[in-house]
């Protein structure tokens, strides 16, 4: 079955959508996500509000003395903390179902034997993005969608909403299986949101690629990038969508989005397509 794909670019990357995607509907960003709550990190750190060298027990009370986990820690994957919560989910076809706020606040509260890992090791962690976007609420006295339109959207000249965990039902795009039915998505809506949660348009999610990597509008770029030599990338995948989005110092920049959950596939059509274009 063909799968919907949208391509974004620049410098002879060609701007296209086939089977059925639009690059003007809502779609699911996955850890995409991790690039804006990174980003308001950044931002509330240059207002002074906070710093990335505080320790989260700063923060939350619950959270025991001495883990060492910063907020630095946790923005770049070093925390120690597993990639996803250590209780089973409840659901194979949504994993996210049972992660509640209750949960997290127990989780915090034994924070020190949740961590798996040694500090200042990479260890990728959705769990230690669900505990940032907590901290970064606790901290702004807002709601997270409040923290993304403030830090995020109104900087970059983006409108309010634009990134959100609920668009509007009629203007979603979301995959399909047999007869075309809707597949089921992710429960993303709960303390797992900072991490993986957010929709916006590919056009969106362009504008801030190049917004926060290309034109460098709010400064240095959040530790949630990645960085591969000259370049800097972020992928992102939901039970049915994938994304892959990056920029090079000389401005190239690509973005693809499939409503499709294979992000090997998508990273590698990306790629393949940002290293075609080097020498445009």
């Amino acid at each position: 079955m063909p799968v919907p794909t949208c391509v974004l670019g620049s410098r002879g990357i060609y701007d296209k959508a086939t089977h059925g995607h639009d690059p003007d509907k809502y779609v699911e960003l996955g850890s995409f996500t991790k690039v804006v709550t990174g980003t308001a990190l950044t931002q509330m750190a240059r207002e002074g509000g906070l710093s990335l060298d505080d320790p989260i027990d700063y923060w939350l009370d619950e959270v025991p003395k001495g883990t060492g986990i910063t907020l630095q820690s946790l923005a770049d994957h070093t925390s120690g903390l597993p990639r996803l919560p250590p209780d089973p989910p409840a659901s194979i076809r949504d994993p996210y179902a049972s992660f509640t706020h209750a949960v997290l606040h127990r989780l915090l509260g034994d924070l020190d034997k949740v961590a798996s890992g040694t500090v200042g090791k990479v260890v990728y962690s959705n769990l230690g993005y669900a505990v940032l976007g907590h901290v970064l609420t606790v901290a702004a006295g807002c709601g997270f969608q409040q923290l993304v339109d403030r830090y995020v959207l109104a900087p970059l000249e983006l409108q309010a909403g634009a990134m959100t965990a609920e668009p509007p039902v009629e203007q979603r795009l979301v995959p399909r299986g047999f007869l075309s039915r809707p597949r089921g998505l992710w429960t993303l809506t709960g303390p797992i949101l900072p991490a993986g949660g957010l929709w916006s348009t590919p056009r969106t999610a362009a504008h801030v690629l190049l917004g926060l990597t290309v034109d460098r509008l709010l400064g240095e770029p959040a530790p949630s990038w990645f960085r591969a030599s000259s370049s800097m990338w972020h992928n992102g995948a939901t039970r049915g969508s994938s994304i892959f989005a990056a920029s090079h110092e000389d401005g190239r920049w690509i973005l693809l989005h499939r409503l499709h959950g294979n992000p090997n596939r998508t990273d590698r059509l990306a790629l393949k397509t940002f290293k075609k274009h080097a020498t445009v």
